[in-house]
């Protein structure tokens, strides 16, 4: 890595519905955990930002479905601006969650300053409609909620929707496909969508190669990488809020975000989803960020 890095913290857990035995989703805590494993020691940031969150809350709205609306639009508003307050286009940034509710924030940021496309890389689509989700939690609808689907309060903040374009978008590594008015959303969507299956047939370098001559043949200003961390296979990263038995494995998520990272055009990655409460010892948030911080060191070839 050539560029400057700046690490952004934003541990905000009002996408997630809590569980029965919690007190409030865990993943607050991760900028914190991964500091435990030196993972900010390793990166050696030129700045660390914290954007500290609200309280968790469960508020449902009746009228648009969803949990926690106001404090997730918010907390995004709040967030655009302290990314641009910070922002340095010659800086790479990682951006620590926290659920991946951050999206909206990072992508109204991002729609601020220009024109730019989203690789999204998750064990699930997140693209779906509010009155297709069984508990109103935002973080499962967030890439819906970025292409401008859902509640004008979180799709259309400063009246920037949408905050990417649906053809500028890819959306990978999806291994929820038995459901199929899930997977109906995106397929019939102008995403560039390529499940676990699909994925691996194209293969995880090439697909990302695609992502680049798709951003160079747009001409966009740049773009984002969204990484939730449940898109790696359950045996190596069981530490998330929906485990899904099939995915990346440490081999794969080097192969697809090396060429990513290293690319000049890229504004940065977040990180989210793994949650501390479910990986007490470290067991497997101790590889996790070895094979993270390899995978940002390492030039491209």
């Amino acid at each position: 890595m050539n560029r400057d890095i700046n690490i952004f913290e934003f541990p905000l857990n009002l996408g997630l519905t809590k569980k029965e035995h919690e007190i409030e989703p865990g993943v607050r805590k991760l900028p914190d955990w991964l500091r435990k494993f030196d993972f900010h020691k390793q990166i050696d940031p030129k700045n660390i930002f914290t954007l500290e969150a609200p309280p968790y809350t469960m508020d449902f709205d009746e009228e648009t479905r969803v949990r926690n609306a106001d404090g997730i639009a918010g907390y995004a508003r709040k967030q655009a601006e302290f990314i641009l307050r910070n922002y340095n286009k010659n800086t790479f940034n990682i951006i620590l969650g926290g659920d991946c509710s951050i999206l909206i924030g990072n992508a109204v940021a991002l729609k601020k300053l220009g024109k730019f496309g989203l690789f999204y890389l998750d064990g699930h689509t997140d693209f779906i409609p509010p009155q297709l989700s069984e508990s109103g939690g935002i973080a499962g609808m967030d890439l819906a909620i970025v292409s401008g689907i859902g509640p004008e309060a979180l799709t259309n903040i400063d009246g920037l929707k949408p905050y990417f374009s649906e053809e500028n978008i890819f959306c990978c590594g999806n291994a929820e496909t038995d459901d199929e008015e899930y997977v109906h959303q995106i397929i019939n969507s102008s995403i560039h969508y390529y499940d676990l299956e699909g994925l691996r047939k194209n293969g995880f370098r090439k697909t990302a190669e695609n992502f680049l001559d798709m951003i160079s043949e747009r001409e966009l200003d740049g773009f984002f990488i969204h990484f939730d961390v449940d898109a790696l296979k359950d045996e190596i990263m069981p530490a998330v809020d929906s485990r899904m038995a099939d995915g990346l494995s440490y081999r794969d998520l080097k192969e697809i975000l090396t060429p990513l990272i290293h690319h000049p055009e890229c504004m940065g990655i977040e990180i989210t989803i793994l949650d501390p409460d479910y990986d007490k010892n470290g067991t497997y948030t101790r590889p996790f960020v070895e094979n993270l911080i390899q995978i940002i060191r390492n030039k491209e070839d």
